[in-house]
Order: C-alpha cells, then structure tokens, then sequence
C-alpha cells in the first residue's frame, strides 16, 4: 500500500497532494474538488476508497485553499492559472505512476475545472467524469434562486422569503452582497433539499464543515487555510465563474467525456445539462441519469456510482492503446 500526502510545486506555489494505491499499475482517478476553495480529500479518501479496488485514487487542494493555501497571489486565482495547475498535476502524476494518460473526475466547480482541462490539454486525460455539472452560471442561478425562494413559500417559510427578497435575484450570476448573498441562498436551497434530499435534514455547518473537521484528514495547519481560504478564493474567483456559458464556447473535446447527473439537482440545476450535451463532440460521451440524486450523486447513490465509473474506466483501459 502506497499512501502520501505531499506538497509538490504547481504554477510556483507549493500544494497538497494525498494518493493512495494498493497496485501502482492501476489507473490513476484524479478527483477536482468543488467550491472554488472547498477541499473534498476527507469526503474521498474516508468514504471512497473502496475504488481503490480499480485505482490509484489522488486527491488535490487547489490554489488558494486547505493545504495549498499558503503564499498564494491573489491575482493568480483565476480559472486560466488553476487549469494550468491540473494540466502541471496531470504530468506529474503521469511521470510519477508510469503513464501516458489518467482519469479526471469533478463535481461542481471540479466538474468546471475538469471541462476547462480537457478543452485546453486533452493528451494525457482518458476520460473526464462530471457530475453536479456546471453549464451556465447565470441561468445556474436564476433557476436556483427561483427553486428556492418558491419553495420557501410553498412552506409559509417567511423567514427565508424575507432574506431572498433581500438578497434579490442574481445578476449575470451575481448576487447582492456577493459572497454573503450567494451563502444565503445555498443554505436556504439546501434546506429545501435542492442539493439532495438528505440535505434538507442537515443545516449547511454540519452538513459540510463538521465532517471536515472530524476526518482526520487535514491538519491543523489545512484546517487553517481551509477556513482562510475557501471564502477568499470563492469571493476572488466568483465574478469570473458568472460569465461560464459552456453552451457557448466549450462543445467540442479531443477526450471522451462522460456526465454523471443528479436529476433533483437544484444547486447547479440538472434541467441545464442535456442541451448541452446533445451539442457536445468528443471521442466518446455519455449523459447517465441518477434519478434519486442531487447535486452530488456519487454521495446520494453511491453504489451505482461507482459500479458505472469502473466499467466506464475499464472499457476504456481496454480500447486505449497506450498505458493508463
């Protein structure tokens, strides 16, 4: 069993790492986390490394956040100087287990992040998996804030009819007040269930932050540039994420791509996504439906999740002529 956590130098800056593998030879799953700025290495490596049964699993904190949050220019944190970090990760994975190309999967901003990679640097990426998939964030978020505010009052909830009228709908995916306005309503949208059905039953502190903290998985020093971090990087890189219109200038990939969505998706809204894959070319693509999933599938309907992405992954080992 190999098991590392390590910084290695990306874009100048040095940032966390963890793998883990039973046999090196496996395929590498490079995992792209969401937010911008919320590390997800605690979420994987304590809940999914039953896929180490297939592959060398790898997790990353991104610029900006958790282990890699130290002496980063704020300038840098921009989505052209991130996909340039993950193409540089990409590499060096591929130097470091022996292969020519490696597996990509990213849920939310990951699974923007992920379309961006193989848009830009498709050679050493077998397939993207997306899930929680981002199309469009300005319509991203008038429809979430519109699922949301309706659903508050479905519920005679004033409360929270109150606070989304005074944040307002989003402008080209802006809210008022910005980053406060934005926490507003995700946590309103997680209470009326529209990131999962579960999450309705969970308030958004000890649905995302306690079982960070309870993983084990960072240290004192992570946790740190996790709290630092993860609103920094999310205020910084917000008004450039509003203007991803994919439909608009990402419809053809040299890579095969594959989409894993949850149909009850509310946060990034699932009714965005078959329009556009209808539109998309690649080697080879797939849109796969989880019908009891929302914003995160592989959490709602794991067993099936994963069932799919290791016959995806070994179907294309086995038509790849080359090492992965």
């Amino acid at each position: 069993m190999i098991d590392v956590k390590e910084k290695i130098l990306l874009g100048g800056v040095k940032q966390k790492i963890h793998y883990v593998t039973e046999d090196p030879k496996k395929p590498v799953l490079l995992f792209l986390h969401g937010g911008p700025g919320v590390c997800n290495r605690h979420d994987i490596m304590m809940k999914h490394r039953d896929l180490l049964d297939t592959f060398t699993i790898v997790t990353w904190d991104q610029r900006g956040t958790g282990g890699s949050y130290y002496g980063v220019p704020e300038d840098t944190l921009t989505i052209e100087r991130i996909t340039d970090d993950a193409a540089e990760l990409v590499d060096w994975l591929c130097r470091r287990f022996s292969k020519d190309k490696i597996f990509v999967i990213g849920g939310s901003w990951g699974s923007e992040l992920g379309v961006w990679l193989i848009k830009r640097y498709p050679e050493k990426i077998a397939a993207l998996f997306g899930f929680g998939q981002v199309v469009d964030i300005a319509r991203n978020e008038e429809i979430s804030y519109d699922y949301t505010l309706r659903s508050a009052k479905e519920a005679g909830d004033e409360d929270a009819v109150k606070k989304l009228e005074e944040v307002g709908p989003p402008v080209k995916g802006q809210y008022k007040g910005g980053f406060s306005g934005m926490m507003v309503q995700r946590r309103l949208m997680m209470k009326y269930g529209g990131y999962s059905k579960q999450s309705g039953k969970d308030n958004y502190f000890n649905a995302m932050v306690v079982p960070m903290l309870k993983s084990g998985e960072y240290s004192v020093s992570d946790i740190l540039g996790l709290v630092l971090g993860y609103s920094k990087v999310l205020k910084k890189m917000w008004p450039e994420l509003g203007a991803t219109c994919f439909p608009e200038t990402c419809t053809s990939f040299d890579t095969r791509f594959y989409i894993f969505d949850g149909r009850l998706d509310m946060n990034t809204p699932s009714e965005l996504v078959q329009a556009w894959y209808d539109t998309i070319e690649a080697s080879d693509k797939d849109l796969i439906w989880f019908e009891n999933s929302g914003h995160n599938p592989m959490g709602d309907e794991p067993e099936k999740f994963k069932k799919l992405l290791r016959e995806k992954a070994l179907k294309v080992v086995s038509e790849e002529n080359c090492v992965i």
